[in-house]
């Protein structure tokens, strides 16, 4: 049966509409190019610095215990959605090509305005 209808073909109506907090915000794409960061105010009048495109990511070498901020030159894969990957757009657990090596994403670029990932060797990959 169509969208919203009954077995009977009676329609069904909606006990009210939804309030502003129920829905859903706009959804943040995060490509990789020249950072570009955005301020934009939530509920309660603070602030939260959302991230539109990034280059950079901030790498932890588990081996050394050594962070550093290293350049991302391509998006391998991502296990949520192949086609993200192929349109370089950075997400939570990503694989993303490094000046180091191969590396996961680790956070929610979209949310938290920064690149953050750990780096994964031939070893760790297969495990």
């Amino acid at each position: 049966m169509k969208y919203g209808r009954k077995i009977s073909g009676g329609r069904y109506k909606k006990q009210r509409k939804k309030k502003l907090y129920e829905k859903p915000g706009q959804e943040r794409i995060v490509r990789l190019g020249s950072l570009k960061r955005k301020i934009i105010r939530t509920r309660s009048g603070k602030k939260k610095i959302i991230l539109l495109s990034a280059n950079e990511a901030n790498v932890l070498d588990l081996k050394s215990k050594k962070m550093q901020k290293v350049k991302i030159k391509n998006v391998l894969a991502t296990p949520s959605n192949k086609f993200l990957a192929r349109q370089n757009i950075l997400v939570k657990s990503a694989i993303i090509e490094t000046e180091l090596g191969k590396a996961k994403i680790t956070n929610r670029p979209s949310q938290e305005g920064l690149v953050n990932a750990v780096l994964i060797g031939e070893e760790t990959a297969s495990a």
